[in-house]
Parts: C-alpha cells; sequence; structure tokens
C-alpha cells in the first residue's frame, strides 16, 4: 500500500492546506490556473511544505503533459529525452533540487525555456537568490512557501484520520501532539500519525502511545539550506538581544541535531562581534565551553554550553571593536593609507628629516605624542567606545585621555 503522506498529497489547489498568498483566492498562482497561463517559476521553502504537492497541483489543474528531472541525480541526456518531446506539444518539466543543476545542463536548457517551448518548475530549499544560476532566475518568477502552521497539520491529520483510519479512537492530545513534533512538516506528521496506526496494538490510541512510538520531534536540519542558517541566526540575534530564554530554546534545537562544530563556531562569534569589550572575559571562557562541549560529546555537552549561552545572553553587549575593525579594513580595501610613517620602520635612516621614534614606556604613563597612522589617515578615528560595562568604561576614559593629550601634543 502508497504510503500516508502520499495518499494524502492534494490533487488541486483547492485541496492545499496553506500558502494563502499563493493559491489563496488572491494568490497569483491561483490566478495563473484559472488564467491556463503560466510562465516558468522557482518554489522555495523548508521541507514538507507544499513544493512539490503545489508543482504537481499545478500541471494537473492545467492538464500539460509534464516530466520530473532531479537536478541532483539525473543526466543531462534524461533531459534531452524530456526535451524531446516539446517538438510535439507543450510542456512542463517540474526540476527538484534545482539549485544543484550543473552549468552544462542549465546552458543546455536555457534556449528552450527561453523560446517558451519548455517551463519549468524549479523546487529547492535553499534561497535560489544565492544559490540558482542568474539565468535561470532571469527567466523565471520566484515565490517561496511558508512553513505550515500546528493548526492547518492539525487539519490535514484531522482529515487523513476521517478518510483512512476512521475505525480507530484517537485523542484530540494525540492530534496536538504529533502537530507540535512534525516541526512545521506535514509530510513528517502523516508518517508519524501512519507509524502509530502501523504499531497500534488496539484501535484506541492515546497520548502516551504516541509518546512511545514518536519519541523525539522532527528538526530539519539540512546544512545546505535556509533553515540552518536561520535557526544559528535566531540564537545569535536572541543572545545579541539579551533574552534568555529564546536563546536557550535555539540552542535546545542545536543540541537537538547532534552537530556540535558548527553551533560552537557560532558562539565563539557571538562572544567576540556582540560581547566584545563589554565583557573581555567571554572569548576565553566560550573557547573553553566549547572545547569541553566537543571531548564530553552529547548528551553532556549541553550543560557547558547551556551554561555559556546563559552567560552570554545576559552579559553586557558591546560592538565596538567589531564595528572598529570593519571601518579600518573598509579604508584598506579602499586604498587609503600609504606609506608607513618612517619613524615606524625597523630600518634607521640618517635623513636628518626622519622623525626619531618614542618609545613610549620611556615616557610617564607609557604614553608620547608621535603619528602611527599613514599621513592621509592620520585623522581617522575607527574605535568608538562604549558605556557597556565598567572595563568598556575604563577604556572610553584612557581613549579620551589620550585624544586630550593629542589635541595638545603633549611630550
Amino acid at each position: 500500500m502508497e504510503p500516508l503522506a502520499y495518499r494524502m498529497r492534494p490533487q488541486t489547489i483547492d485541496d492545499m492546506v496553506g500558502q494563502d498568498h499563493l493559491v489563496g483566492p488572491n494568490g497569483p498562482i491561483r490566478q495563473m490556473v484559472k488564467n491556463k497561463k503560466i510562465p516558468s517559476l522557482i518554489l522555495y521553502g523548508n521541507p514538507g511544505i507544499g513544493k512539490t504537492t503545489l508543482a504537481n497541483c499545478i500541471v494537473n489543474e492545467l492538464n500539460i503533459a509534464h516530466f520530473k528531472f532531479n537536478a541532483s541525480t539525473d543526466s543531462k541526456q534524461q533531459l534531452k529525452d524530456i526535451i524531446e518531446h516539446s517538438n510535439y506539444y507543450e510542456i512542463i518539466i517540474i526540476v527538484d533540487e534545482i539549485h544543484r543543476m550543473k552549468k552544462d545542463i542549465q546552458d543546455y536548457l536555457l534556449p528552450f525555456v527561453e523560446e517558451g517551448r519548455v517551463k519549468i518548475i524549479g523546487l529547492t530549499t535553499v534561497n535560489p537568490y544565492h544559490s540558482v544560476n542568474p539565468a535561470i532566475r532571469s527567466r523565471t518568477l520566484i515565490y517561496k512557501l511558508y512553513d505550515i502552521n500546528i493548526d492547518a497539520i492539525k487539519k490535514v491529520l484531522h482529515k487523513a484520520h476521517q478518510n483512512y483510519y476512521s475505525e480507530y479512537i484517537i485523542s484530540n492530545e494525540v492530534f496536538n501532539f504529533l502537530a507540535q513534533m512534525a516541526n512545521q512538516d506535514v509530510r513528517q506528521a502523516l508518517n508519524m500519525f501512519e507509524a502509530l496506526i502501523i504499531t497500534s496494538p488496539t484501535k484506541e490510541i492515546n497520548l502516551e502511545d504516541a509518546k512511545t512510538i514518536i519519541q523525539s520531534p522532527t528538526i530539519s536540519y539540512d546544512k545546505d539550506s535556509d533553515l540552518y542558517y536561520d535557526i544559528l541566526s535566531a540564537l545569535q540575534k536572541s543572545i545579541r538581544g539579551s533574552d534568555v530564554d529564546a536563546s536557550l530554546h535555539y540552542l535546545a534545537i542545536l543540541l537537538s541535531t547532534e552537530d556540535l562544530l558548527p553551533l560552537i563556531r557560532r558562539l565563539w562569534v557571538i562572544a567576540y562581534e556582540d560581547i566584545g569589550l563589554a565583557n573581555p572575559q567571554i572569548g576565553p571562557r566560550a573557547l573553553a565551553a566549547g572545547e569541553i562541549a566537543l571531548k564530553l560529546g552529547l548528551p553532556e555537552a549541553r550543560i557547558p554550553l547551556g551554561t555559556l549561552v546563559v552567560e552570554m545572553a545576559l552579559s553586557p553587549k558591546s560592538n565596538s571593536a567589531y564595528l572598529a575593525i570593519d571601518k579600518a579594513l573598509k579604508d584598506v580595501n579602499e586604498g587609503k593609507g600609504g606609506r608607513i610613517p618612517l619613524h615606524l620602520k625597523n630600518t634607521y635612516s640618517f635623513d636628518p628629516r626622519q622623525q626619531a621614534y618614542k618609545y613610549p614606556h620611556d615616557y610617564p604613563g607609557a604614553w608620547v605624542y608621535q603619528q602611527y597612522l599613514p599621513d592621509d589617515l592620520k585623522d581617522a578615528k575607527y574605535y568608538k567606545p562604549k558605556e557597556s560595562s565598567q572595563f568598556e568604561k575604563a577604556l572610553m576614559a584612557r581613549y579620551q585621555a589620550i585624544e586630550e593629550a593629542k589635541k595638545k601634543q603633549t611630550f
């Protein structure tokens, strides 16, 4: 028997759940289907939210010959065989994983798309603005599909129950649990529901039965997908925003994937990008916590990383050093700077016009006025201190004192 998710797949856009911005009463794809005209499209979004389903609904309603092509595994010859049909009638090619399409295959496909002999519906979990060849993008309309909310998933589950397994008595708590555990993936929700049916010894299924069978949530975490970066970004933004509870939530998601290294690397970046001089000890502590977590492995790694994230979220924040180096890099990349002042070079010159280097430790306070920046940047200011902590306040006080001394050219 075919899997439940396959049997439940909508055949028309009226059957679809979610994506109202595309297939709702005023949705552009609904209007295209209604007018029996469709351009080449790229549909992107997270796994299990209906990209393939929507593509199939489109071709079903238009009643146009269609073929499927996987850009990751299928060959150029297979594409040639498909396009051969366009000599006789209009065709649509549903291109799965379009971001993986090889250049020679793209080059072969493009003229047919350009002429309108072939329409494509590209599917990808990766943002096509970053991953799909510009030549393909320029010949398509790009639409993002959004995650399916829990109520919509429950609606699908209830429909599956009614249509295929109505003899089973299932509590509403079970449907709530499955919708939560599916992580906004309709296909996974249906797979889990079918697993409950297959494994149940009786016709009555309660919440405890569901928890026994479905022991962990579905985590969609593909390093090539936008979701991978979205979760890391959400963690960083939550720490930056000092929301400790949100920070722990996204940490928990990332820990559930059991892939520690990218998480730890991001925490190391956050320590210096977002906390920086407001808490200078966070960098070494982040390094230590990350190394300990890698040595411990899961599940124990959650303990040092959880401790670190709580401290990072509640720590004072400063990006002053991060902004300063970026300003300095901008000047360097724009060709500013010129020659290093002669007195800073290691070579001695007998030129009497050369200013002698002054050794700061020979002066009170270990400071003496002299020019360090090249001539065309001598007045550049990169670092702007913040009053984020007592440490950076102390840096600011010294910085301001030095700036005042510079104005007086104190020796």
